[in-house]
């Protein structure tokens, strides 16, 4: 480019002054560099940027000097979008797209699209971005839900919260489930480990050497929990468990929270608990497993010590589970449940009516 002494000293003069905006000093270093003979390319390295945006600064400031790298306001009046089009667009946005489309949810993209040929609504998909965000919605997200059908479900969840909030004095509360089919798999390739700024890596094909069931309890109360891996899972290898976990707690009362699988219910495990009067069953409401707090714990176990594992054997993945246990019960930790009953009946009686209007509203259409 060739700059003057003066043209230098004025943009030198940029980089070290608090009197301007940083970005200015951050593209008078561009042109002061570009001045010094670097290629575009060795520039956008230095400055962390692309090899056109370079160029832009460069010929911004050939074009109108140190004016030039100031940013620019614009001076036009901002478009106004009314009030009937913006209701018009988060009434679409709450809407699955038509069937037309072939979409199964909107992006900002597709809506801005879709309004300018369908609507007459002529917005950039960066206005409809900011209107989702003004009004908490997000179209890209998905969550789960699912309302459980069980007649006793208000009674049940008390009795359970109940155990929680206010278990029993001197008795010992169990939150126990089975975790089935966890799978022994083993990669490929040998792990890369982590690195200075490079993340642990692993093949994504592997190799499967079977599975094996864990079935845990987890004490509400100190956060312990017993845990053991059977091949199967029948009501066989579940009274084995339990007859472990009673060795456990030798003369204490325990109150056992389970869901309401066959194999935790039946001939068999009446007359279990016939020999065993210390201990009740409590049972989670239909489809609502996520009350039972031991699922909080399977989940912390796949994601610390299963899924990123390899195994070669069935026998390795069980050795690894039992290690994890031991070191778990070393500084275990009660969670904390402070839901009450009536919080979670009140939610889900909220959910209820929404999921009937939808449902009214999708038959009024058709």
């Amino acid at each position: 480019m060739g700059l003057s002494g003066d043209s230098r000293d004025e943009l030198q003069s940029r980089l070290y002054s608090d009197a301007y905006d940083r970005s200015v000093a951050w593209r008078a270093q561009i042109v002061l560099w570009d001045d010094e003979g670097y290629a575009a390319a060795e520039i956008a390295r230095m400055a962390k940027t692309t090899k056109p945006t370079v160029y832009k600064w460069i010929e911004r400031y050939a074009e109108f000097g140190i004016a030039g790298l100031e940013s620019r306001k614009s001076t036009g009046r901002p478009r106004s979008i009314s009030g009937d089009a913006r209701s018009r667009i988060l009434a679409l946005s709450r809407e699955s797209p038509p069937e037309s489309t072939g979409l199964t949810h909107w992006s900002s993209m597709e809506m801005a699209k879709y309004l300018e040929r369908h609507e007459g609504i002529s917005v950039s998909h960066n206005f409809v971005s900011a209107l989702w965000r003004d009004h908490g919605l997000q179209p890209h997200r998905q969550g789960t839900f699912k309302l459980s059908n069980d007649p006793d479900f208000a009674v049940k969840v008390a009795d359970i919260v109940g155990l929680y909030l206010n278990p029993p004095e001197g008795a010992v509360v169990l939150s126990m489930d089975e975790k089935t089919q966890v799978q022994a798999l083993d990669r490929t390739q040998p792990l890369l480990p982590m690195n200075f700024c490079k993340t642990e890596k692993r093949t994504h094909d592997y190799v499967r050497h079977g599975t094996t069931n864990l079935f845990a309890a987890l004490n509400t109360k100190t956060g312990e929990v017993i845990g053991r891996c059977f091949q199967r899972r029948r009501a066989v290898e579940f009274l084995k468990f339990m007859d472990d976990v009673v060795v456990r707690y030798p003369d204490k009362e325990i109150h056992v929270i389970v869901d309401n699988l066959s194999t935790h219910a039946g001939g068999e495990i009446d007359k279990w608990l016939r020999k065993h009067s210390k201990v009740t069953f409590h049972y989670t409401p239909k489809g609502s497993s996520w009350i039972n707090q031991v699922e909080t714990w399977f989940g912390v176990i796949t994601r610390q010590a299963i899924r990123r594992g390899s195994f070669q054997s069935v026998r390795q993945l069980v050795r690894h589970i039992d290690n994890y246990i031991t070191h778990w019960n070393e500084n275990a930790a009660p969670f904390t449940w402070t839901a009450t009953a009536k919080d979670i009946i009140g939610k889900v009686q909220i959910i209820e009516r929404d999921f009937r209007k939808l449902l009214d509203n999708n038959r009024n259409l058709k």
